[in-house]
């Protein structure tokens, strides 16, 4: 039950988080910009540039964080400059990421200063306008009242969980899940062993037809089928298997 509990929380938080740069308050910069031979100055500038947006940079040491960002390392984005240069044009790009190394936003900056510093720091500076400044949002009291919802829900009816279970089971022949509907627009398949679901799905404009979100990140489509819920799993050679779960 813990564990669904989890997984519907997980499911919910998902959607509800449309992140962006601006809803977090702490960054931290990596020790090295890898892809770049030296520093050249960017650190610095880019650490000035989001101070002046009023972030709060934390050190590169986690032991050294506010406790607010060390009790829940989600609250901290991660920044970084990749070097993108050209022939003729020095390029940057700004990364910023969030805890599970999804990609929130991406900047590019391009300079015609051909010198190396100060074309990098020219690129540099090109992104300062896109990046927004901090909404200091506290994720802390957005997972509190989204914890708070879930067991609220999950209690008026009765443990929804419990409710979707009851004839709800489906399985592979090597794998038993179980559908758990979010809301009208969606509904996951979810191991009863694992916090996070097997796969997610949202409506389409075409009835009974679904985009899907796989655990391992990757978008696929599913569709019901004789009561059955069938998934197209992509290969590695740009093909799909159709994956069939039959209701048990």
């Amino acid at each position: 039950m813990k564990k669904l509990s989890l997984v519907v929380l997980t499911v919910s938080s998902m959607f509800m988080f449309g992140q962006k740069t601006s809803d977090y308050r702490y960054i931290s910069l990596p020790a090295k910009f890898t892809s770049f031979k030296e520093d050249f100055g960017l650190g610095e500038l880019l650490a000035k540039t989001l101070k002046n947006k009023n972030y709060i940079i934390v050190p590169t040491d986690k032991l050294q964080w506010p406790s607010e960002a060390k009790d829940n390392p989600c609250n901290v984005l991660l920044a970084d400059i990749i070097n993108d240069s050209s022939f003729l044009r020095n390029k940057i790009v700004v990364t910023f990421k969030d805890c599970n190394d999804k990609e929130i936003q991406s900047i590019k900056g391009t300079s015609n200063i051909k010198e190396y510093k100060e074309g990098y720091q020219d690129a540099l500076k090109q992104t300062y306008s896109l990046i927004s400044p901090t909404k200091s949002i506290d994720h802390n009291q957005i997972v509190t009242k989204t914890v708070n919802a879930t067991e609220e829900k999950i209690t008026s009816n009765n443990s929804l969980v419990s409710e979707n279970n009851s004839a709800q089971n489906f399985s592979n022949g090597k794998i038993d899940l179980q559908k758990i509907q979010i809301d009208r627009s969606q509904f996951i398949l979810a191991n009863p062993n694992s916090s996070s679901p097997f796969a997610t799905f949202k409506t389409t404009t075409k009835n009974d037809v679904f985009r899907v979100k796989l655990q391992n990140g990757e978008s696929t489509l599913g569709y019901f089928e004789n009561g059955n819920i069938v998934i197209e799993i992509p290969q590695t050679n740009g093909e799909y298997t159709k994956e069939v779960f039959s209701k048990k």
